[in-house]
């Protein structure tokens, strides 16, 4: 069989679109997108064989240590029965970190067993908890996770229906996903794997909005118990008005479209499924587009967001979307003015744009903007030491990790 041409990609992109063209205008939109994707890929196929391809993506995921960091599991129950699993990078003793391989059965309801001497009462440490966002994982948080352990207690879970976390129950029968729903998950996976002791709140997009929206629902755990939090390429509202760097006169024909479109992808699974697997190139240029910000992005790094994006299901995909255009939450921003905030956002994110950052800083006058340059969405991984080095200052700003360790 004769290696696939520049032109058959280009008509990959066409095809990809072809759903969209009785949305006229939307349709040219999105063959914008899928054009500029395919005309990247198309480079690369004109000098890189399939086979030769498919050979340096097994050797990044084998060779990268992206992803492959792991605690001490448990789960927690959220108010309609839905499992989530969360893992700990505990402080042990001697300064070490404990350390676990994933236990994925753990019993519902049970975390990991702390070491406590017979008839002491420690006061419990403080805890830094990292929420992911839209269509990732706990493992998004790689860098800062290596950087941090060993000096601070921390949790990172992953959200209902994503990673290694139960399909959302109400979900099954039928009930829509709202970011009010994930910020009493989150209060779940608190009560579950800190319930005493400091907190510290670390969200990035959906992930922030998740903190957003259990500071509306819960705003006396964060008077009485979050030290500080950090917004990282977040927004607390107005999603319904984002381009997304589509020309303008489709964005407004994308928005109608869109949701009928993802809700009948998503009742096709299977020949979805099989569809991303076989345009893997194309769906690899728009991850890219839409992820990073630079050209020069660690490949093994591309591929890692590229595993993490592709492996949420497309139903799970359609599923959430529609909570981003309903979601406000401006205004339990005030519940955050009393403490430590840093805010963090690359300037060439086309998901949730900086000016959303700025909107937040506008709410939140004392806190600490940072707006990182030639960075995109996911700017934890493309920035990885510019994202650390804020987050640890934010954490010996209020004493969590002594200043030597920065």
């Amino acid at each position: 069989m004769s290696e696939t041409s520049a032109e058959d990609v280009v008509a990959t992109a066409a095809v990809a679109a072809a759903g969209w063209r009785r949305a006229g205008i939307a349709g040219a939109a999105i063959g914008v997108i899928a054009a500029g994707a395919a005309a990247g890929v198309a480079v690369e196929r004109l000098t890189v064989g399939r086979g030769m391809r498919k050979k340096a993506r097994l050797a990044l995921d084998a060779s990268g240590p992206y992803g492959s960091l792991r605690g001490l599991p448990g789960r927690a129950v959220a108010d309609d029965g839905t499992e989530l699993y969360y893992e700990v990078d505990e402080i042990e003793p001697d300064g070490g970190t404990s350390r676990a391989g994933g236990r994925p059965g753990a019993p519902a309801g049970t975390g990991p067993r702390r070491r406590r001497l017979f008839g002491s009462k420690d006061p419990a440490p403080l805890t830094v908890v990292f929420s992911h966002g839209y269509c990732l994982g706990q493992d998004s948080w790689h860098f800062q996770r290596a950087a941090l352990r060993g000096l601070v207690r921390t949790v990172h879970w992953d959200q209902r229906s994503h990673g290694r976390s139960e399909r959302g129950r109400a979900q099954a029968e039928g009930v829509p996903v709202g970011i009010d729903q994930l910020g009493r998950d989150l209060r779940a996976v608190i009560d579950a794997a800190a319930p005493e002791g400091p907190l510290v709140l670390v969200g990035h997009s959906m992930g922030g909005m998740t903190m957003m929206a259990l500071a509306d629902r819960y705003p006396e755990l964060i008077r009485d118990r979050v030290a500080a939090v950090a917004f990282v390429g977040t927004s607390s509202g107005k999603l319904g008005e984002v381009n997304f760097g589509l020309p303008v006169a489709g964005v407004n024909a994308v928005r109608r479209v869109l949701p009928g479109v993802l809700k009948a992808l998503g009742s096709q699974t299977e020949l979805v499924e099989r569809g991303r697997r076989a345009t893997a190139d194309l769906f690899a240029g728009l991850i890219k587009r839409y992820s990073f910000g630079s050209r020069d992005v660690d490949p093994a790094v591309a591929r890692f967001a590229e595993r993490l994006i592709e492996s949420t299901p497309i139903d799970v995909v359609a599923e959430f979307y529609p909570a981003f255009t309903e979601h406000d939450k401006s205004g339990a921003l005030p519940a955050f003015r009393e403490i430590p905030v840093l805010i963090l956002a690359g300037d060439k994110d086309l998901v949730t744009p900086s000016s959303h950052s700025e909107a937040i800083a506008d709410e939140l006058p004392d806190a600490e903007l940072v707006i990182v340059p030639d960075a995109g969405h996911l700017v934890m991984l493309e920035h990885p030491e510019t994202v650390t080095d804020r987050l640890a200052d934010l954490l010996v700003r209020i004493g969590a990790v002594p200043a030597e360790a920065r």
